[in-house]
């Protein structure tokens, strides 16, 4: 492949992009070709609950489906923080249990993420897409053995380019979640950012591809 879309929710069906499209269970599209499917916390429905894991869970066995999410938590909507809790942790036992990787949606939450992954002792890659914030968070992410998505916020915030200098060259993605941008102007920021060519950019980001999906 030429670019990975890590992060998107627009299927566009370009032969030289592998996009991992986001899908929700309430409104799971059988014809995307390559995909993730999980309960966003916006979007947990305890009347929908058990429905909506039975799905994610018979979609998991899927060869299209390559990861678990985007779920996780958020700390600035008014859904109760430990309901949240509960449906992230039930996804992250499907997660370990069919052994697929996890895109992840975190507000103001990370140190209670990085808790529960140890809490639970998750051994599958954890990657926290979107990301935004300062080195210090980076880091410790990194050292907890997450991988980081860069895409919106890199694009828009110039101040990311020394955060995003900083992630370890094996420990990150690249997206483009619901902007207008293609992937390939990510790839081309990313690029100049890391001092690389274009080439070698793809190289490396085949390579993570390859050691987490």
């Amino acid at each position: 492949m030429e670019f990975f879309n890590l992060h998107t929710h627009k299927f566009t069906n370009q032969n030289s992009v592998l996009e991992l499209v986001n899908q929700y269970p309430q409104e799971f599209d059988a014809s995307i070709p390559c995909y993730s499917i999980g309960i966003h916390p916006w979007y947990i429905s305890q009347e929908r609950l058990k429905t909506d894991l039975e799905l994610v869970e018979s979609k998991l066995g899927d060869l299209n489906c390559l990861a678990v999410g985007e779920c996780g938590l958020d700390k600035r909507i008014d859904k109760p923080l430990d309901l949240q809790q509960m449906v992230f942790e039930k996804q992250l036992l499907l997660a370990q249990k069919i052994n697929k990787p996890v895109v992840i949606h975190c507000v103001a939450a990370f140190q209670e993420i990085i808790a529960i992954k140890k809490k639970m002792r998750i051994t599958v890659p954890m990657i926290i897409h979107g990301f935004s914030k300062n080195e210090q968070v980076a880091k410790e992410l990194i050292d907890n053995g997450f991988y980081l998505s860069f895409g919106k916020f890199l694009l828009q915030n110039p101040k990311l380019e020394t955060v995003f200098q900083s992630i370890p060259n094996d420990r990150f993605f690249l997206e483009t979640d619901t902007v207008e941008q293609g992937i390939e102007e990510v790839y081309s920021l990313a690029s100049r950012y890391k001092n690389w060519t274009l080439d070698e950019l793809k190289q490396q980001i085949n390579s993570t591809f390859a050691a987490v999906f």
